[in-house]
């Protein structure tokens, strides 16, 4: 017979639930074939098959036990403690010395009744201690054995009971391989500062390559949240390299939020070789700081950037610093029927390479809806704009350079009109939507002031028409009067398939001040813009845009995405064409043309295998900016993956590489070590 003593029954407690006990005062349940209670003695004794469940749900199982009314004694057979719904610890002989638990000829599994062929893994020891201070389960000469088969024998093991949510101690280290820094063994150290802080260290050695350092840091409050990351290394040449990134949000009470962000890295090509890059083009660092109310909204956010690319486009990457920009909108309530107004200022600054520009702005417009008979709509709109700058040694538009004050007044307006017209059957509901717009503004010999300023040049697409403003930014406006056009068709049905189709195009009736080719903008009629989409809700999701030449209908740009398949198994495609010509010249074909290929494929080889695999492929050049895939295994009990990424990209001291990563880690009750 084998005995336990009270201390067994609180040797684990798990989560917050409190430790197990057998103390008269927890209510506590046993469920045995016979319950035998002597009223003199106050013990009881269970013959047959026991189960003692205290109110946290933690359970003792054992055969023919005996019970002190106290809890100071019990005794029985087969005893396993069950930590986890999957999860208990068994043993030939249990004792206790103070905080100490030791169980002898001890098994250990998180896996029972996981998998149909036995226990995925468990582990078997001659002695197991359960430090109940420390919360630490420490097993002496442990042998890992999967499947009952033993693969793994070490002199001495320890790791927190499952209870622990949170432990200082060595995380599962993983495994890398690239053809430029060889191997590379992380070793992840964890440190544990409260339920709501911690930290997670990483030593990397690389066989080719000095050793890396990493740093993750993590901290929740009532009402901020605290993230940074960072890495460190001192490479065989002699440099230091490094990054850092911090992203922190603190809410201010209800109508408030701030918001501080960092992003720093020692050099252009540092995050790709050593495998921190996202495709990145920039690295943005500020602050912002909002302020919300019922129908008004401020921002103001300053940004400090660094450029990773060489170059965007056919020009040099723009180099600035936007310090500050303050933004305010406030609507009103109707005015008078659904007539409302809104009203907006912004305040800007940019500066770089010695030369600075301010912008301050102000915008009021009034906004009149009216629904006319027939399901005729019409909306109406004025606004009143008037642009401040400041500049200094700013380069301007004529390209000379520039100090002083200089404004413009931007009056603009636009009247639209849209007749939604309904076909409903039993089958297909319909819908039909001529829509137009004409847009009033004043007609300006430049779009711009200055070359150094927040917005891009535009691009015509079918998202483009209809706005306000068909520039991004503000520095640069549009000039003149134009006048927007479509048609849209949609259709969808009661089992939540839908098909959407637009076709538009814009007109400008007054000579623009500069034309890019591939823009889709010509002086006059524009290019013909459009989408098509369709979704069954199920297991197809297809969408595509695409530009259409207004003299011959030729494809000039081109995009498409398609998903098909479900969440297991499914492939993705996506793909970008887009001619590109240069200044003067008639169509060159393929000179500087994107092709552009995006593809990724899972499929779920069985309830625990997948493969998954993605890809860029630059149709132009023939070959793939880049690849990754990998398998992975989910089992209940432990994962695992092995997976590569190829980057085929060059710049500057950075030459594409491959790398290949191995991870394993062990689940106990859901959370994975």
């Amino acid at each position: 017979m084998k005995r336990v003593y009270p201390f067994l029954m609180c040797m684990l407690a798990t989560g917050n639930a409190g430790a197990f006990s057998v103390d008269a005062n927890e209510p506590k349940t046993i469920v045995a074939d016979k319950i035998e209670y002597d009223v003199k003695s106050e013990t009881i004794k269970t013959s047959g098959k026991t189960e003692i469940t205290n109110k946290s749900g933690q359970r003792l199982t054992l055969t023919d036990s005996y019970i002190t009314q106290q809890g100071e004694e019990l005794s029985g057979d087969d005893i396993r403690l069950w930590l986890g719904n999957h999860v208990y610890v068994e043993s030939d002989n249990i004792t206790r010395k103070g905080d100490l638990t030791i169980a002898r000829g001890a098994t250990f599994t998180a896996c029972d009744d996981c998998d149909a062929y036995g226990d995925a893994w468990e582990i078997s020891t001659y002695k197991i201690i359960h430090d109940m201070d420390s919360r630490m389960l420490k097993f002496y000469s442990p042998v890992l054995r999967t499947y009952d088969i033993p693969v793994l024998w070490w002199p001495y093991f320890e790791m927190p009971d499952p209870g622990v949510k949170y432990k200082t101690g060595f995380l599962m280290p993983d495994f890398a391989s690239t053809n430029k820094m060889g191997t590379q063994i992380n070793i992840p150290y964890y440190i544990s500062i409260s339920d709501t802080h911690d930290i997670t260290a990483t030593f990397s050695y690389l066989t080719q390559e000095n050793p890396l350092f990493q740093i993750e840091h993590r901290l929740n409050t009532d009402h901020a949240e605290f993230r940074t990351q960072g890495s460190f290394t001192h490479n065989k040449l002699g440099e230091n390299r490094w990054h850092i990134f911090n992203d922190d949000v603190i809410e201010m009470g209800e109508y408030a939020r701030a918001t501080i962000f960092l992003e720093r890295a020692s050099d252009k090509t540092y995050l790709q070789k050593y495998g921190f890059y996202n495709d990145q083009p920039y690295l943005d660092s500020g602050a912002k700081i909002e302020l919300f109310g019922q129908s008004s909204y401020v921002v103001a956010d300053a940004h400090i950037f660094q450029e990773l690319r060489e170059s965007t486009g056919n020009q040099t990457a723009l180099d600035g610093n936007i310090l500050p920009n303050i933004r305010a909108v406030h609507q009103t309530a109707p005015l008078f029927g659904e007539t409302y107004a809104t009203f907006e200022a912004d305040v800007l600054g940019i500066s770089g390479d010695g030369t600075s520009a301010q912008r301050m702005t102000g915008d009021i417009r009034l906004t009149t809806p009216w629904t006319l008979g027939g399901g005729n709509r019409i909306t109406a709109s004025a606004s009143a704009r008037y642009d401040l700058y400041n500049f200094d040694n700013t380069e301007m538009a004529n390209g000379d350079l520039y100090s002083g004050i200089k404004s413009r007044f931007l009056p603009s307006g636009y009247l639209e009109w849209g007749l939604p017209l309904f076909k409903p059957t039993n089958k297909w509901t319909q819908i039909l939507e001529p829509r137009a717009r004409i847009t009033f503004m004043r007609h300006m010999d430049n779009e711009e002031f200055a070359k150094n300023n927040d917005s891009a040049g535009t691009i015509l697409t079918d998202a483009t028409l209809f706005s306000d403003n068909r520039f991004s930014g503000l520095d640069l406006w549009e000039n003149g009067t134009y006048a927007d056009y479509g048609i849209r068709w949609a259709a969808f049905n009661q089992a939540g398939h839908n098909i959407d189709v637009f076709l538009g195009q814009s007109y400008d009736f007054t000579d623009r001040a500069s034309i890019d080719l591939n823009s889709g903008f010509h002086n006059g009629s524009s290019d013909y813009v459009g989408r098509v989409s369709y979704n069954n809700m199920q297991w197809l999701n297809l969408a595509s845009r695409f530009r259409l030449n207004q003299a011959d209908l030729a494809l000039r740009h081109f995009e498409t995405s398609a998903y098909v398949g479900t969440a297991r198994n499914f492939v993705n495609i996506g793909h970008i064409w887009s001619q590109n010509l240069t200044a003067e010249e008639e169509i060159v074909t393929g000179h500087n043309d994107i092709n552009e290929a995006i593809i990724g494929t899972g499929f779920q080889l069985t309830n625990r295998w997948a493969v998954r695999w993605n890809g860029v492929f630059n149709m132009e050049t023939g070959i793939f900016q880049r690849h990754t895939g990998g398998f992975f295994y989910n089992h209940p009990c432990y994962y695992l993956s092995v997976e590569y990424r190829r980057d085929n990209a060059v710049k500057e001291d950075y030459v594409g590489t491959t790398t290949f990563q191995f991870r394993f880690g062990m689940a106990i009750n859901g959370q994975q070590y």
